[in-house]
């Protein structure tokens, strides 16, 4: 790695421990509008912005219908839990490790721009960040590129890339963007899943890829330039 290079990093279920709530908070929102969607589905879409989520599943035409009220629903019950939300094991050192490095970093999510500052607060990882996306940023989240692509374009004098996560959907929109994409299996996704998807190393946490940070990275053979590729 080099001054170079620069580590695009998911924060959700990568950095910090909100998977699960973020799981529940979309159930809840559902049941409101009097829908069953069971727990083991929305989880297996968490990665996605909300802007995919509702449609993917439960359908077209809730989305049509409720998509909006979904959304606002989900956030405020979110809110409800944001204070149990941790620092997973090893995410600020892997910020710090990163920073160090001389590899710049960007911060890719599509969560709203106050819950991305509150999770840096918490990583206490502001001198490490060069610069980070919300969902403000893009029209269409993960799976799509979009993200990933306003990551690369506010990269500090960046010529390669390299994208950090923990779901299938982060690995497909870095493969979309031409960004090899690292896996972590914080987010409850198996190895051969992210593998699948096409992340070309998977290690269990964030803790182990700081310990193992430059190894993992030179057995891609060096971060990949991106460029912007849209599958």
């Amino acid at each position: 790695m080099t001054d170079r290079t620069c580590a695009i990093v998911d924060i959700d279920g990568t950095l910090v421990d909100t998977n699960y709530q973020h799981t529940v908070a979309w159930a809840r929102a559902f049941a409101e509008h009097g829908l069953r969607v069971p727990l083991w589905r929305i989880h297996r879409h968490n990665g996605m912005g909300g802007d995919q989520l509702v449609a993917s599943v439960a359908g077209t035409d809730v989305e049509t219908r409720l998509g909006d009220a979904l959304r606002a629903a989900e956030s405020r019950r979110y809110g409800e839990m944001i204070d149990e939300v941790v620092p997973l094991p090893g995410g600020a050192d892997l910020l710090r490790r990163l920073h160090d490095s001389g590899v710049g970093v960007v911060l890719a999510s599509s969560a709203k721009r106050k819950e991305v500052d509150r999770y840096v607060d918490l990583l206490d990882a502001h001198d490490c960040v060069d610069a980070s996306t919300s969902g403000d940023d893009v029209d269409e989240t993960k799976p799509k590129p979009d993200l990933i692509d306003v990551a690369m374009r506010k990269a500090p004098s960046a010529e390669g890339f390299v994208m950090i996560g923990d779901t299938t959907w982060d690995a497909i929109a870095a493969v979309r963007a031409g960004v090899p994409a690292i896996g972590l299996l914080s987010g409850g996704f198996g190895e051969d899943e992210l593998r699948a998807a096409g992340c070309r190393a998977v290690l269990a946490g964030a803790d182990e890829l700081a310990a193992h940070l430059e190894s993992t990275v030179d057995a891609l053979g060096g971060a990949a330039a991106g460029t912007c590729r849209h599958a």
